[in-house]
């Protein structure tokens, strides 16, 4: 995440204001959860604001408020809708088991985003064994699998694979939370869910979605600071 602010940081209404991007080693990220979540964690541990002020990042993807709420810093996200799709069959046979839905998330510009697969347990999409050399020849875009949560506490679980993009498995994807929010809120019935991503290292969050807007709640800790020299 690189984060430049705006003037001196500080608009009218006391909000921190930056500029910030996303890369990878690929290429710039339309979105990214986590490098948000880090960047006000960073902002805030080397002083250049206080825990007590929102954050407005203007990005790619909008302006993104974030704030504290309670021990987690909560992030104001645009929401992103599906539609049913048909299961590409390359990507059929890179996984062992076959969804029960299909849906492809649609960008703003019009162009296919992530593919949504829902498969019938939690247990299956924790236990799926994706042949990524497969996977990554299947489609050009990330996939999200998922599954209504049956662990106590959690409403929806999920996995991502972004093997276009040189990740096998991200760990936990905030902008894969965009378009599970709305989908699982319209399947359940509720504005606030408690999510799990069931990677390797697993990740907790709180969702809640408002209108159009996705909000996403969790916490950083610092475990690493350097110096770059020019």
């Amino acid at each position: 995440a690189f984060v430049v602010p705006r003037s001196n940081g500080i608009d009218a209404n006391s909000h921190w204001e930056a500029d910030l991007r996303w890369f990878m080693p690929e290429g710039e990220m339309p979105l990214c959860g986590h490098a948000t979540l880090a960047s006000v964690h960073a902002l805030r541990e080397t002083g250049r604001m206080t825990a007590d002020q929102e954050v407005r990042f203007h990005t790619a993807s909008g302006v993104l408020s974030c704030r504290q709420a309670g021990k987690q810093i909560e992030m104001d996200f645009p929401a992103s809708p599906v539609q049913e799709a048909e299961l590409p069959q390359a990507l059929a046979e890179a996984f062992d088991v076959r969804p029960v839905k299909v849906f492809r998330q649609r960008r703003n510009d019009g162009s296919n985003g992530n593919l949504l697969l829902e498969f019938d347990s939690e247990e299956t999409v924790r236990n799926l064994k994706p042949d990524f050399e497969k996977l990554r020849r299947a489609v050009n875009v990330g996939v999200i699998v998922t599954a209504r949560g049956s662990s106590s506490g959690f409403d929806f679980v999920s996995r991502y694979f972004a093997c276009y993009i040189g990740i096998d498995e991200d760990s936990v994807t905030g902008s894969a939370h965009c378009i599970l929010t709305p989908y699982w809120a319209a399947v359940l019935g509720k504005t606030e869910m408690t999510a799990y991503q069931a990677s390797a290292r697993g990740g907790v969050l709180g969702v809640r979605i408002s209108n159009d807007r996705v909000f996403l709640a969790g916490e950083a800790v610092t475990v690493l600071r350097g110096v770059l020299t020019c």
